[in-house]
């Protein structure tokens, strides 16, 4: 690599302090573990006692986690202390601008990964990690490069800012106009699924259901996976049936609501096209008393409701009957309606945003690549 330096020749690397789970208590500074970098901690931890200095970090240290979960990043959240597994970077080898060099650094974690070791926790081992290459220019193009990767990355995160916050805005807007659906608040009249549309399971006659004379065909097949990955329509899928697969199942139309009742996913999605689905799907379609977009958003109450009931088993399944009985709120038609099309207005504003997305990450993959790669 041209104009490189290794990471040992940037910086030194403070790690952090093996913390004994006695040493976590309620006061004192925070012990920042790996899930807390990431975002997946439940159980923050405190250290109320003396300590060594080096392990003390403040915003704008720059930590980076070499175990379990790779990662660059840059603290933010005061003053605490650093746990085992994370890097403190201490700038004193050379000058470099902190933001290229988490750009870098990132840039270079699949090569990182792809070097680690151990077989309970990949862990990258420290000589692995100093002699790992980043490119090095003048501080003035670090300054510009990091400028201009960092713009980008603020538009992304304003995208996905937007995204989330049209999530939000749909259900705190069925909440406002009919309550909480569980305790029905509001007191609108109840029905069952059953009684609100078509309510039935794909139909199954073939064993396995993925063999191989029963896929490859123009006949799109929706399962669990492409119903948990969607939001609101499932616009793509994995698989397709033959003449011979759609004989052995049930075409569905398009605007059917999907309900997955296998592997404890509790979760409903709209067919955007016309789709066959197995006995692990249940199909509904509304009747003239409610609608399926509506449906959809008041079944989403109901998930971690339906999955703590599955039964135990190899592989918990959603109970059906459960699910046929539960009450369904049916507030007047026309307000279902209107919460439709606000949920549609919604809705085409995030694909916008989501396209918007993908076009800038795309910039921002290319600009890196361009820089580090």
């Amino acid at each position: 690599m041209k104009n490189a330096v290794r990471l040992g020749e940037v910086a030194s690397y403070i790690n952090g302090y093996a913390f004994k789970p006695e040493d976590r208590g309620e006061k004192g500074l925070p012990i920042i573990r790996i899930q807390d970098l990431t975002g997946n901690s439940y159980d923050m931890g405190y250290y109320d006692g003396e300590y060594p200095e080096k392990i003390e970090i403040n915003d704008g240290d720059v930590l980076i986690s070499w175990s379990a979960s790779l990662g660059v990043y840059i603290w933010n959240g005061g003053k605490a202390l650093l746990n085992q597994h994370i890097f403190k970077v201490v700038f004193d080898k050379m000058i470099i601008e902190k933001q290229y060099f988490v750009y870098a650094v990132r840039h270079k974690l699949k090569e990182m990964i792809s070097k680690t070791h151990g077989a309970t926790m990949k862990h990258i081992i420290k000589k692995d990690f100093d002699n790992t290459l980043i490119p090095f220019v003048s501080c003035g193009e670090q300054k510009e490069i990091a400028s201009r990767i960092n713009a980008v990355e603020n538009i992304v995160a304003a995208h996905k800012l937007l995204i989330e916050k049209c999530d939000l805005l749909v259900k705190s807007r069925f909440v406002e106009m009919f309550g909480d659906p569980i305790y029905n608040i509001k007191g609108w009249a109840e029905s069952t699924l059953p009684e609100l549309g078509e309510f039935g399971r794909g139909v199954s006659k073939h064993r396995p259901r993925n063999a191989p004379e029963l896929l490859g065909g123009e006949y799109p097949l929706i399962q669990t996976g492409e119903i948990a990955a969607a939001d609101l329509y499932i616009t793509s899928y994995d698989n397709t049936y033959s003449e011979i697969g759609l004989k052995q199942s049930k075409m569905w139309q398009k605007g059917t609501l999907c309900i997955t009742i296998a592997a404890n996913i509790a979760k409903t999605a709209i067919l955007a096209f016309d789709a066959c689905f197995p006995d692990s799907v249940v199909g509904f379609n509304a009747n003239e008393r409610t609608n399926n977009v509506f449906i959809h958003y008041w079944f989403s109450f109901f998930q971690e409701i339906l999955e703590a009931q599955a039964p135990e088993s190899a592989q918990k399944n959603i109970n059906l009957k459960i699910l046929s009985e539960l009450k369904v709120i049916v507030p007047d038609k026309s307000a279902q309606d209107t919460f439709a099309a606000f949920v549609m207005e919604t809705y085409k504003l995030k694909v916008s945003v989501q396209k918007a997305l993908e076009e800038t990450q795309t910039l921002f993959d290319s600009l890196m690549q361009e820089y580090f790669g």
